[in-house]
């Protein structure tokens, strides 16, 4: 599995096809489990939406798919922005 691969699956998919990944979402206070727009959103979308950096939200899922750990503490989220909000 490397970044391409990953980042070209919605997250429905990532989740799906890999479970052991949503200790990660849970963890990470993302809303992606049971949400129903996972199934269109990717997960650029949200490291996005939540204010992670993707490059972190990418590790810990790739290291939960290699073998099962959830070692990666969740950085601290940055404050979303109004003009983030506003598509700005």
């Amino acid at each position: 599995m490397n970044n391409e691969d990953i980042d070209d699956l919605t997250l429905d998919e990532i989740m799906t096809r890999w479970p052991q990944v949503l200790r990660v979402f849970i963890d990470w206070h993302l809303h992606c489990v049971g949400c129903p727009i996972a199934g269109f959103h990717k997960l650029t979308d949200s490291a996005v939406e939540h204010g992670y950096p993707l490059d972190d939200l990418r590790a810990a899922v790739l290291l939960a798919i290699k073998d099962g750990s959830i070692a990666m503490v969740p950085p601290r989220p940055l404050p979303r922005s109004r003009a983030a909000d506003a598509g700005l």
